[in-house]
């Protein structure tokens, strides 16, 4: 999994429409269609769409549910975005399912649009408030939290012995000499051309993307007095530390994971989809939550992950709500990380993880805690082109990280009064 998918799930609402009605138009199905046909009219069958990585999962759990209900739960095979970009059409026309998946970032704007039906969250300790915010707008609730993610530190053991603590830690990688290539250092990299990697540095410094806890877009928050404090520090790493490639927004990623790989760089910020191939890279790596900033503010980068949601045109939607409360217990959970190896949201899980010797589900747990949820409404979609736009223009020099970040705040806010 890339950060690629975060981004692309924040399609403006005229966009989604299209989409849907492009669906439509061509008969909007495939085997999973007409399979989930009536949206669950039919008391007696409970619709579940999800896609192909998790039907082993949900047919291997359902039976007991099943059993205790006297119901079929069918699983049919659909992605998950193409669900979510259908829903709005096909719920209405008596398709689709009556439970399915969607990205953090979805829930809110799905919830908003009406194709997502509010729902309780059970009071039984396990969700923190970080998950309740995930799947929360404007005090309604939308979805229960399945999956959680976050970056990460992966560090080479066989480089630094110990893991960074803070980035006092990571700076006196990049003044050891044996990681210098030329007048550049190599020691400690990080894709801050990205504001998905970047946003917890900002974010640590006070920045943030949207007021009211990324609710309010007429408040954008990324050139206040501490998103340039950050901005400024990612700035002298680029022109003072690493080298050009750095800032090649299309290459820096794989420029990244060969300096890695090759040995030539102690520690990276990256997510929990690149361990494998680090893995099977030879390395042995070590990973750990992201370092303390100097400030001792922690590195409060995005939270993401997955939910288990309700179609607001379902016919059944209080079976559905038992049926997603079902899938999230301790127990569906520990099945879902036992074959998935997905972190998942239920905490008495997560304290199993915690006790394992999984490093990388023990540090993506870590870093969640101290994450923060990406603003789920639609308005989002207008901020990543003006974020790396902003990022790159600082640590190019173009402009000083002040007149980088107003330059992007201002764009931000024209494409949101045109679009929305």
């Amino acid at each position: 999994m890339t950060t690629t998918w975060k981004k692309a799930s924040f399609m403006g609402v005229s966009a989604l429409t299209l989409m849907a009605l492009a669906a439509c138009g061509n008969g909007g199905t495939d085997s999973s269609d007409s399979a989930a046909s009536g949206g669950g009219s039919d008391s007696s069958v409970l619709n579940i769409s999800v896609g192909a990585d998790y039907v082993d999962y949900v047919n291997e759990v359902k039976d007991e549910f099943e059993k205790e209900h006297d119901v079929e739960v069918k699983v049919t095979e659909k992605d998950m975005f193409e669900q979510m970009d259908a829903l709005p059409l096909d719920g209405p026309a008596g398709l689709g399912p009556d439970v399915t998946m969607s990205p953090f970032d979805r829930v809110g704007q799905g919830g908003s649009q009406g194709s997502l039906a509010e729902i309780e969250l059970p009071d039984d300790g396990r969700y923190t408030d970080i998950d309740k915010r995930q799947v929360t707008l404007d005090d309604k609730v939308y979805g229960q939290a399945a999956t959680a993610e976050a970056l990460v530190l992966f560090y080479n053991k066989d480089l630094t012995s110990e893991a960074p603590e803070t980035f006092a830690d990571l700076e006196a990688l990049s003044k050891d000499p044996k990681y210098d290539e030329g007048k550049y250092n190599l020691g400690f990299l990080a894709k801050w051309t990205d504001l998905y990697f970047t946003y917890g540095l900002i974010s640590g410094y006070g920045g943030y993307i949207f007021g009211d806890e990324g609710t309010n877009s007429q408040d954008v928050g990324l050139n206040n007095k501490g998103a340039i404090e950050g901005i400024t520090y990612a700035t002298d790493w680029f022109q003072n530390v690493w080298p050009e490639g750095m800032l090649d927004v299309t290459a820096n990623n794989d420029l990244i994971t060969d300096y890695f790989t090759s040995n030539k760089t102690a520690a990276i910020i990256s997510g929990p989809w690149d361990a494998n191939a680090y893995k099977e890279a030879g390395i042995n790596i070590g990973v750990t939550k992201i370092p303390t900033l100097k400030n001792g503010s922690e590195y409060a980068s995005f939270g993401g992950g997955k939910a288990w949601v309700v179609s607001n045109f379902s016919k059944n939607k209080e079976l559905a709500q038992e049926f997603v409360t079902f899938l999230t217990t301790e127990e569906n959970q520990d099945k879902l990380y036992e074959m998935r190896s997905e972190v998942p949201a239920n905490s008495k899980s997560q304290e199993k993880i915690l006790n394992s010797d999984d490093e990388v589900s023990k540090a993506v747990i870590e870093q969640y805690k101290v994450s923060e949820p990406m603003p789920n409404i639609p308005e989002m979609a207008e901020v990543w082109a003006g974020g790396q736009n902003m990022l790159f223009d600082a640590g190019s020099g173009n402009m000083t990280p002040k007149e980088a970040a107003d330059n992007a705040v201002k764009t931000i806010k024209e494409s949101i009064e045109q679009k929305y």
